[in-house]
């Protein structure tokens, strides 16, 4: 784990609202695993940190994918290159990608952590099958053409008439990113699926308790150390909030 102060190197616009931004943090980019995360801070944001996956690591540079949906998003959206951001990681646990075939199934910003896996499993010779999903085109990242065998949108204008779950074959290494209801509805599908939670943080390193995840069998995990990738049947998916408006794989 480190702290680096990292410099912004730019921004793009990949979805309708839907942004990519690059921070030079080396230490992290050499390292970081599928399905970790970074916990962010910068000069006049909201008191705590906010996480946000890991989208691409490339050379010295990390990329997290994100929204405007508050003020703490929005400004840091507003960031320009070369300002700085405060930026805490690799944490937590990334997803375990072996066999001979991963299929990556994301909703949303839940395409989060799916550039990163699709690298890694590659790098273990495995066969990519990526299934993404929104709501409309519109809401589509662009950037996973290059893997994305399946689209799925709610309202049928491209790919799948239906949710990425829905569409997504039923057999390999499958992989989940997107809403907290996306996640509960793969549970039920494949139970034994890797999932990335999405849930409130502060401190991201175990001390502070604040994002504590619900488990089947009884008390709580800390998404910032155990998870945020767990096995789908292991969440008590009644208790954790269906939708968050910023989180881990969001």
């Amino acid at each position: 784990m480190f702290l680096v102060d990292a410099p912004v190197t730019g921004r793009r616009e990949v979805a309708r609202g839907m942004f990519i931004v690059g921070m030079h943090a080396p230490e992290i980019a050499a390292i970081v695993r599928a399905g970790q995360f970074v916990n962010l801070a910068w000069p006049r944001g909201p008191l705590l940190r906010r996480p946000f996956s890991v989208y691409r690591a490339e050379g010295e540079t990390i990329e997290v994918v994100l929204k405007a949906v508050g003020v703490g998003t929005a400004q840091l959206l507003g960031l320009r290159p070369g300002d700085r951001v405060s930026c805490l990681g690799p944490l937590g646990h990334g997803f375990d990608l072996s066999g001979p075939h991963a299929i990556l199934v994301s909703g949303g910003l839940g395409v989060a952590p799916m550039p990163l896996a699709a690298r890694d499993a590659h790098a273990a010779g495995m066969k990519v099958t990526w299934v993404h999903g929104a709501r409309t085109a519109a809401e589509l990242c662009t950037e996973a053409e290059g893997e994305v065998v399946v689209w799925a949108t709610d309202d049928g204008s491209r790919g799948f008439h239906g949710t990425a779950v829905a569409a997504a074959p039923t057999s390999g290494a499958i992989v989940v990113c997107g809403p907290n209801r996306m996640l509960a509805a793969a549970a039920e599908r494949w139970p034994d699926a890797q999932v990335a939670v999405e849930t409130y943080m502060g401190c991201g390193t175990g001390v502070c308790l604040g994002c504590a995840v619900p488990l089947r069998a009884g008390g709580y995990d800390r998404a910032c150390k155990e998870g945020p990738v767990y096995r789908a049947a292991d969440i008590d998916w009644t208790v954790l909030p269906a939708h968050l408006p910023y989180g881990v794989g969001a």
